[in-house]
């Protein structure tokens, strides 16, 4: 009956949003979100607009609609290459743009990339007769998380902030036989991997360090011991328990028969002994 009941799936292994207590941590009011940081090997999708056409064609190698090809390259696909619609942050964290040359981009946010570049294009081309204003997009693009462990695979982030509950919904929730107060996240940040261990039942995390994902978190999700043996439902356990009930009155029902036999059999022996030893 122990064993039984250790292995059931209860509410409280499983719910979200939960009070802190003993059991399930607290966290502490540290949340703030930042823009993400830009880093080597990560890659841009740079939009010029203008009303002049040819200065927009000789930007926007791509041509076509800025929001169909973000779209499509934010869901991993390039039309057979990236290097024809975006730009590659090299060892040294620059990136090549188109008349300028290379430009450190390396731990800027996509808005500081955007005013910096609209500060370059706007010095070089107002010398050219007719010049109108620019302005200019910027963004990641391919970003994604990856989880193992249960439901594993590679997501894409879809959004400019995505929530830890937001990213394992993606993934399908976790089920209800894997770990929810262990989960591992991985995150490697200027060249230096941390791994982090947070409850996600705790309703406490909305504040924490631990809401917001970034690009290239990897989110490790175990199995909770026992799980080859689950049980999740009262009726299960009353029918488990009924069923382990009848077989053991089985058995004692066969062991004592066997029992009754042999001291019956023992007994009739004992009595031929006593009159054969009586007639003599």
């Amino acid at each position: 009956m122990g064993f039984l009941l250790s292995s059931c799936v209860t509410a409280r292994k499983v719910n979200y949003m939960q009070e802190p207590d003993r059991q399930i941590p607290s966290y502490a009011d540290t949340l703030s979100f930042e823009d993400y940081q830009l880093r080597i090997n990560d890659r841009l999708y740079v939009y010029v607009y203008s009303l002049d056409e040819k200065i927009q064609q000789m930007y926007n190698s791509g041509g076509g609609n800025s929001a169909q090809m973000r779209q499509q390259l934010g869901q991993g696909s390039t039309y057979g290459s990236y290097d024809l619609y975006t730009y590659l942050i090299d060892e040294e964290g620059n990136i090549d743009f188109p008349t300028i040359g290379k430009i450190y981009v390396r731990g800027m946010t996509t808005r500081e990339v955007k005013h910096k570049l609209e500060d370059e294009l706007g010095t070089l081309l107002k010398e050219i007769p007719g010049y109108s204003t620019i302005s200019v997009e910027v963004n990641i693009v391919n970003r994604s998380f990856s989880i193992i462990g249960a439901q594993s695979g590679r997501y894409m982030i879809n959004k400019e902030k995505m929530t830890i509950f937001e990213a394992l919904a993606m993934a399908g929730d976790l089920g209800e036989f894997n770990s929810r107060k262990e989960i591992k996240l991985v995150r490697e940040k200027e060249g230096v991997t941390t791994i982090k261990t947070f409850d996600v039942r705790s309703k406490d995390l909305v504040n924490s360090e631990y809401y917001y994902i970034e690009p290239n978190d990897i989110i490790y999700i175990r199995q909770i011991p026992g799980y080859s043996f689950g049980i999740n439902h009262v009726t299960t356990v009353i029918g488990v328990t009924a069923a382990t009930i009848s077989f053991g009155v089985f058995i004692y029902s066969i062991v004592q028969t066997g029992i009754n036999h042999v001291e019956k059999y023992k007994g009739g022996s004992n009595e031929n002994s006593a009159q054969e030893g009586g007639a003599k």
